[in-house]
C-alpha cells in the first residue's frame, strides 16, 4: 500500500495536466458582432443585443471607404490559459487575461474593401464585465494577426472599464491586467518609438530623436511634468510634418506605412504611463 499512494497521486496529477493542456487548446468561441458608422467613428455592439459582451468605437481623424463591411470586424472569447494566445504576450505571468473577460477582437480591413486612412484612430473598448477603480491594471493591447501584443493605452475610464488607445493600424485588440513595473514599461515605449524613428529619413529623424531624449531625461529626473511637456512638443512637430516628410497613410491590404499615425500613437501612450508612473510609483 505505502508504494501505491504516490503512484496514484501521480496518476491524478497526470491526468489533472492532461485535461489542463485539452483545456487550453480548445477552439475560441465566435462571439456576433454589428457594426455600425456614422461619418468618421465605427461603432461595434459585441455580443447579443440584449446584453452585449463590449461597445467599441473607433474613431478616425481621415478615412476613406469607410463602411461596415470595409472594416472586417470579429470577435472571439479566448482561453486564458491558451499556449498560442500565452506566446504573442511578452511576459505571461505578468500580462494576464482576465477569465471574466476574455474577448479577443480583430479588425482586419478586407484589401478589397478599399479602406484607408490618415495619422490616426482612436479606439474605445467599453465593457461591464470588469469593475474600474483608480489605478487601474487594466490595459489595451493590439497586434498584428498572430502576433505579439504591445501596450497601446493612454486613458482607462470609468462605466465599467473603458480602455482607450490610440493606434496607427490595425488588427487585434485584447484588455489585460498589466502587472509589469511602470519603469519597464515605459523604457520599452521610448525603445519602441525610437524604432519607429529609425525608419525615418535623417533631417526628420533628428529633431525628434532629440525631442524623445529629453523627455527621456526627465523621467530619469523625476521631472514628470518636463516629461509630458517635450512629449507634448514630440507629437506637434509630427503633426506638422504629416503628410511632408513623413508619410501617414494606411490602406488596407497593405503596402503604404504609416510612421506619422505609430509616432503620435507612441507618444500618447508613453505620456499615459509616465503620468501612472507618477502618481503611483509603481
Amino acid at each position: 500500500m505505502k508504494n501505491r499512494i504516490p503512484l496514484f497521486r501521480r496518476v491524478l496529477v497526470l491526468l489533472a495536466l492532461w485535461f489542463t493542456a485539452s483545456a487550453a487548446s480548445a477552439q475560441t468561441q465566435t462571439v456576433p458582432v454589428a457594426v455600425d458608422v456614422n461619418g468618421q467613428v465605427a461603432t461595434i455592439r459585441v455580443g447579443p443585443e440584449a446584453s452585449p459582451v463590449a461597445d467599441i468605437t473607433l474613431t478616425f481623424d481621415s478615412a476613406a471607404g469607410l463602411s461596415a463591411s470595409s472594416l472586417g470586424v470579429s470577435a472571439q472569447m479566448v482561453n486564458p490559459a491558451n499556449p498560442a494566445l500565452l506566446a504573442r504576450l511578452a511576459n505571461p505571468q505578468l500580462l494576464q487575461v482576465d477569465g471574466a473577460f476574455p474577448l479577443l477582437v480583430t479588425v482586419e480591413p478586407p484589401a478589397a474593401g478599399g479602406l484607408q486612412f490618415q495619422r490616426t484612430v482612436r479606439v474605445e473598448v467599453h465593457t461591464h464585465a470588469l469593475s474600474y477603480s483608480v489605478g487601474s491594471s487594466y490595459r489595451l493591447f493590439k497586434a498584428p494577426v498572430g502576433g505579439q501584443f504591445r501596450d497601446i493605452t493612454d486613458e482607462i475610464a470609468p462605466g465599467s472599464v473603458r480602455a482607450r488607445g490610440t493606434t496607427g493600424g490595425f488588427s487585434q485588440f485584447l484588455v489585460l491586467t498589466d502587472l509589469r513595473e511602470s519603469d519597464v514599461v515605459v523604457a520599452e515605449k521610448f525603445d519602441r518609438l525610437r524604432g519607429t524613428l529609425a525608419t525615418l529619413d535623417a533631417g526628420e529623424r533628428a529633431p525628434l530623436s532629440a525631442m524623445l531624449g529629453d523627455a527621456e531625461a526627465a523621467v530619469s529626473a523625476e521631472d514628470y511634468v518636463a516629461a509630458g511637456n517635450h512629449l507634448d512638443a514630440f507629437r506637434a512637430r509630427v503633426s506638422a510634418r504629416a503628410g511632408k516628410g513623413i508619410a501617414q497613410v494606411w490602406q488596407a491590404g497593405g503596402g503604404v506605412e504609416n510612421p506619422a499615425g505609430e509616432l503620435l500613437a507612441g507618444a500618447a501612450t508613453l505620456k499615459y504611463s509616465i503620468a501612472y508612473l507618477r502618481d503611483y510609483g509603481l
